[in-house]
């Protein structure tokens, strides 16, 4: 895909997600004012207005995207291609966005030991796979944005790629490393 063509395709995906917030915004404002939500859920903390999600998520699904272009290298073929986006990057989007909505079920449903284990779920799953990922960060962003904004979904989602990447990249290879030296 030539860089132009994924320009159209950053601008499309961008555009959606910036429509899909400022219209969960409109809703919120419309139907009792837009919810903050406090950090780690205690009053004693700060609250985070939802009204900041209207200018992170574009800006991180923008960069989301430029990330997914550097990293893969998308090919410069001459064809008219559109949302030629690698299929491996969506199956990691959608598992995290599916992730994310989970939690954010489990936390509405008063179930918050569910979503305690769900979040330690990810330690375990990035052994095997690079969860540490940009669109496995926007997935876990937009699978939470409706129940917790997008902010402290950003931090926490920030928080656990940090932790995915030493784990992947630090723990895996030791493990591996005495895993065939056992096998010897």
């Amino acid at each position: 895909m030539k860089k132009n063509e994924f320009i159209k395709t950053q601008i499309l995906l961008t555009s959606v997600v910036s429509v899909a917030i400022w219209s969960l915004l409109a809703w919120y404002y419309f139907n009792g004012g837009v919810p903050s939500h406090h950090i780690l859920a205690r009053e004693d903390l700060p609250e985070i207005s939802n009204w900041w999600g209207g200018i992170l998520l574009p800006i991180l699904t923008w960069f989301v995207l430029l990330r997914i272009q550097k990293r893969d290298k998308l090919p410069k073929v001459n064809s008219t291609t559109f949302l030629q986006i690698p299929q491996k990057v969506w199956i990691s989007f959608m598992g995290a966005l599916l992730l994310g909505i989970a939690l954010s079920v489990f936390f509405t449903l008063g179930n918050e030991g569910m979503s305690g284990y769900m979040i330690l779920s990810v330690f375990v799953i990035s052994l095997f796979f690079p969860v540490y990922r940009a669109e496995c960060l926007l997935g876990f962003v937009l699978g939470m944005t409706f129940t917790f904004g997008a902010v402290l979904p950003t931090g926490i989602g920030s928080i656990l790629a940090t932790i995915g990447f030493m784990i992947f990249n630090l723990v895996r290879p030791f493990l591996v490393f005495i895993f065939k030296y056992i096998k010897k």
